[in-house]
């Protein structure tokens, strides 16, 4: 077989738009996301726990860990799903959730990646497709841990908690309706 024609390995991501839950409903449905894990990533404490990420101390942002085939999702489109799931342009919150945790940020998982992601954040920049600067930040994923179990797949099972209902469903629904060619056929 080519060389040209051998799959390619799967990839791994680290996405930071606000509340891990609403990324982690995001991405779950998609065609090609082989793993979601929410956690907390670029802060400096050892194995946060939840309540200590949120005094935003700990300097982790929640993010989901996302493992995909890039065959079936390239690395373009889980960027585009990222960047139109949340507003990458306030620097520290989404919406009523304020503070460093919530912030904006891709951690990649090797230079090759974080080439590709600064270059795809360039051409954001210079086509203008945001009205205010970008605040997202690159790095590469340092002092990742994963959440509590709790926080794993949270939207599917409490839909109709408040916040869910209140945030997460419309942001899904926007997702369901710009990307439906990009959903698995049971979402």
């Amino acid at each position: 077989m080519p060389a040209s024609a051998l799959p390619s390995l799967p990839q791994r991501i680290t996405l930071a738009g606000g509340c891990f839950w609403c990324l982690d409903a995001a991405y779950r449905p998609l065609r090609g996301v082989l793993r979601v894990e929410c956690g907390y990533s670029n802060g400096q404490t050892l194995h946060p726990s939840y309540r200590e990420v949120c005094t935003g101390n700990t300097g982790h942002a929640e993010v989901i860990r996302l493992d995909f085939d890039p065959d079936v999702l390239p690395l373009d489109t889980v960027l585009d799903v990222f960047f139109a799931m949340h507003d990458p342009t306030t620097l520290n919150r989404q919406g009523n959730d304020v503070g460093t945790q919530y912030r904006s940020g891709i951690y990649t998982h090797d230079a090759a990646q974080l080439a590709a992601v600064q270059a795809y954040v360039r051409r954001l920049r210079e086509q203008g497709t945001f009205a205010a600067p970008l605040t997202t930040e690159i790095a590469p994923e340092a002092n990742y841990s994963p959440a509590e179990a709790d926080h794993q797949d949270y939207f599917a099972r409490h839909p109709y908690q408040g916040y869910c209902a209140a945030v997460i469903a419309p942001k899904v629904d926007k997702l369901r309706r710009s990307y439906a060619a990009l959903l698995r056929p049971s979402a």
